[in-house]
């Protein structure tokens, strides 16, 4: 990697997922700048600011208050289409939840891992994936990322 920050955003309702997701980011040994914002709202209006200055990776909560993260993921390729890499970052395991992301745009999907260590994994899997293939990120084939 150079030595510019891969700038990664967060919209995650959850203050704890937001504390810890940071704190395994930090873990890693890669160079991040992270940025985080607390509902789809906030996430919507933060995007609308930085056109110039995009993340090169979302992650994207699905369950949050105001506007949810399938809202804010048809937004975001309505308005932006694929100049955002977009990781849903959810609880949820419904396929039907799954399929909805997928076909709407997103470019992987991740449950919230149950502890630390297998967050830190996941992280750093598809940080280095996206870092490494930024034309050509993610297809379906690996479009479900499991630890």
């Amino acid at each position: 990697m150079n030595n510019e920050p891969f700038k990664i955003l967060l919209a995650d309702d959850d203050e704890n997922d937001r504390l810890l997701f940071s704190d395994a980011l930090k873990e890693l040994k890669i160079n991040t700048n992270l940025k985080m914002v607390n509902d789809g709202i906030e996430l919507m209006y933060y995007l609308s600011r930085h056109q110039q200055d995009m993340p090169q990776l979302l992650f994207l909560d699905l369950n949050m208050p105001k506007k949810n993260g399938f809202e804010c993921l048809k937004e975001i390729r309505s308005t932006y289409g694929n100049k955002l890499n977009v990781v849903i970052f959810s609880t949820s395991i419904y396929d039907k939840h799954i399929e909805e992301t997928f076909l709407n745009g997103a470019n992987v999907y991740m449950n919230k891992p149950n502890n630390f260590e297998e967050l830190k994994v996941v992280l750093n899997k598809v940080i280095l994936a996206a870092f490494n293939y930024e034309d050509t990120f993610f297809n379906k084939d690996n479009f479900l990322l499991k630890v």
